[in-house]
Parts: structure tokens; C-alpha cells; sequence
């Protein structure tokens, strides 16, 4: 288990703007593991959510340097209607390990930036950073403690294919680029289980926001 990161002040931005990072809970799991239905828990309880994939999705707006530096690259292929075609863009990056490497040089640390700022805005008792790269991309030293949504792999699976209409071999292609749910574990301080129902998922996560405005 990792120490609990001390609270930072973080400047960002214009050189005299300071943001104080509260207590922060990161969020991560595998695909398919029911990363937003936590989410989604924790916000209706008040807890102020940053969700790194809809981070991922702003610094590729039209009219960003991001978006553009993926059109230089790939062409008119990965562009519908002047927006980043992402299921077209997955299907580059996961059957070219150099095309993924560049395209996570260009957006990783543009992500990072935008995630501090808006952690830095939080003003409820905790603040949560759902992330699924969470711990292959080092983003878990943004926040001061983990909390992995686990399932089962077969799980996750069923579930990406019917949420995503992709083929179990793009799934399955998409995990493997993932770490391996044993090493998620390892590195969490708090797991809880979503193979369940819905009811019970909440059930589960009761006791952890207790703990979370405890430490907080």
C-alpha cells in the first residue's frame, strides 16, 4: 500500500493563481468494471468528480493544438463531421504499439494539467479523480488514495461488448494494454466489487465514503 500523499499547493496556469488540493479518492478498474456507477454514487452524495475520460475528450475539441497534431498524423480518417472520430482513432493506437506511444506522449501530460486544475476547484469534504489509466499513466499521485472498481474478466467483457458494440477481440486487445487486474489490486488501497446489482454496489460503497470524510 502506498502513503498518503501530503496536501499540495499546486501552481498552475497564470504563475500567481494557487489551488489547495483537498483529500483526494482516485478511482480506477479495469474496462467494463462500472468506473462511472461509483462515480455517479459518490456525486449524488455531493463529492466533487473529475472524470479523466471526459478530460481526454476536451483537450481533443475542434480547434485545439491536441486535434490538430491527430489530423497532421492520421488524416482525414480519424475526423467525422470535424470531430475526433475516437472508436476510429482506437482502432490505429491498438494495432500499433508506436502510434499509441506517440498519441499518449502528445495527450498525457496535457490531461494531468487539466485534471490538477479542476481537482483544485473542489469545495466538497473530499474530492475523486476517476481514472481507468489511472496507475498505467501515474496519475495516482494526484490523489491520496485508490480505490479499484473490481470484477471479474469475463465481466468485464460481457459488459464492454454490449456497452461499446465492439468484438470480444478488440475487448480483450483493449485489456491486454491495460495492467493485469492482479497488479490493479496490488496497488489499491480500497477494492470494492461490482459484479453485483446496482443496490448492492451502493451498499458497498457506504461504508467507504464514511471512511472518506473521516480522513478527509
Amino acid at each position: 500500500m502506498n502513503s498518503l500523499r501530503q496536501p499540495q499547493t499546486l501552481i498552475m496556469g497564470h504563475p500567481q493563481t494557487l489551488y489547495h488540493q483537498r483529500f483526494t479518492v482516485g478511482v480506477t478498474g479495469g474496462i467494463g468494471s462500472g468506473k462511472s456507477a461509483v462515480a455517479n454514487y459518490f456525486a449524488s452524495l455531493g463529492i466533487y468528480t473529475v472524470d479523466a475520460d471526459d478530460v481526454a475528450r476536451t483537450v481533443v475539441e475542434p480547434n485545439t493544438p491536441a486535434l490538430a497534431a491527430i489530423f497532421e498524423r492520421f488524416g482525414n480518417r480519424i475526423l467525422v463531421d470535424g470531430q475526433l472520430d475516437r472508436r476510429q482513432l482506437r482502432t490505429i493506437i491498438f494495432n500499433s504499439a508506436d502510434e499509441r506511444k506517440w498519441l499518449e506522449n502528445l495527450l498525457h501530460p496535457l490531461i494531468r494539467t487539466k485534471i490538477i486544475n479542476l481537482l483544485g476547484q473542489a469545495t466538497s469534504s473530499y474530492a475523486m479523480l476517476v481514472a481507468p489509466l489511472m496507475l498505467e499513466t501515474g496519475q495516482q499521485t494526484l490523489v491520496d488514495r485508490v480505490l479499484v472498481v473490481d470484477v471479474p474478466e469475463s465481466i468485464q467483457v460481457e459488459r464492454t461488448m454490449a456497452r461499446d458494440q465492439i468484438s470480444e477481440e478488440l475487448t480483450r486487445q483493449i485489456m491486454d494494454n491495460q495492467i493485469s487486474r492482479e497488479q490493479r489490486l496490488a496497488k489499491a488501497h480500497d477494492v470494492v466489487d461490482n459484479s453485483g446489482s446496482l443496490a448492492e454496489l451502493h451498499q458497498n460503497l457506504e461504508p467507504l465514503h464514511q471512511l472518506y470524510l473521516r480522513l478527509a
